[in-house]
């Protein structure tokens, strides 16, 4: 019987999927690079599609807001992404390149909403650039960076249909766990999560506060964030929940940062 050659280690021989060693690994505490940090996400489609009327306003807001706070600023793709999966479904892409084209959007805007930033030391960087981000605060540096996650080419299928099912609500929140942030905000241009859309159903009721798995156990047509988000927040190990604002009334991201009730809130526990 040949011998395997390895190196001492307490994890020499484990396979890395068995249950109960997995589930050992899960008593140390996770390293927090940035526990003050705060994640906002401007949603392209909720946000940066209304162009200046909306945009300037939360460039100033949020740029006043990073005197005083940790802020990194993660951007969303919007109407030009959905033209671009639309193109991409007509003519047969796989997921895993709609996830790759998808992604080059969100990174034009978030080279504009660097240039936009400017005055407020607003920088454009780079996923290889999320290990300085320590450094780049000490210079008083306000990071921007696109929200689509590194999944590309292996994007995992969708359950249903085509559309990558990672996107920048995940990838929001996927850079604020690792980070070990404090508050992960998603900026759209609702008050909340409804259980229907109120564009459509102006009675629909503001769901204020959820937890994950009530609000996946729902199955709702439609979310306000991506489904994958959700599912991922009830594994987060640092980021116990995410927030939803509105980003069309001014002041509310800045309520947000001062932990104001406001928007909805989805906890990755009960």
């Amino acid at each position: 019987m040949p011998r395997r050659l390895g190196l001492e280690s307490g994890m020499r021989d484990e396979t890395l999927v068995r249950l109960a060693f997995l589930g050992e690994l899960e008593k140390g505490e996770s390293v927090r690079m940035l526990p003050e940090l705060n994640v906002i996400k401007l949603g392209g489609h909720g946000t940066i599609d209304y162009g200046k009327e909306v945009v300037i306003p939360l460039v100033d807001e949020i740029g006043e807001a990073s005197r005083k706070n940790q802020l990194l600023v993660v951007t969303g793709g919007g109407a030009r992404v959905r033209h671009v999966l639309d193109l991409g479904v007509d003519l047969g892409m796989p997921t895993g390149l709609l996830a790759e084209l998808a992604g080059k959007v969100s990174e034009q805007n978030a080279i504009m909403l660097a240039i936009l930033f400017s005055k407020y030391h607003g920088v454009r960087i780079k996923r290889e650039d999320l290990l300085d981000l320590p450094m780049l605060f000490h210079l008083g540096v306000l990071p921007v960076i696109h929200g689509t996650p590194p999944y590309g080419l292996y994007e995992t299928p969708p359950r249903i249909g085509r559309i990558p099912p990672h996107r920048t609500d995940t990838g929001a929140l996927l850079m604020a766990d690792v980070l070990g942030a404090k508050n992960c905000i998603l900026v759209k241009d609702v008050t909340g999560l409804y259980a229907e859309d109120p564009r459509i159903h102006p009675d629909a009721e503001l769901i204020p506060e959820i937890s994950a798995e009530e609000l996946l156990q729902m199955n709702l047509e439609d979310l306000v964030l991506e489904r994958a988000a959700v599912e991922l927040l009830q594994f987060a190990v640092n980021i116990k929940a995410i927030r939803i604002v509105n980003g069309l009334v001014s002041g509310n991201v800045t309520k947000a940062l001062e932990g104001h009730n406001v928007g909805t809130v989805i906890r990755a526990k009960p």
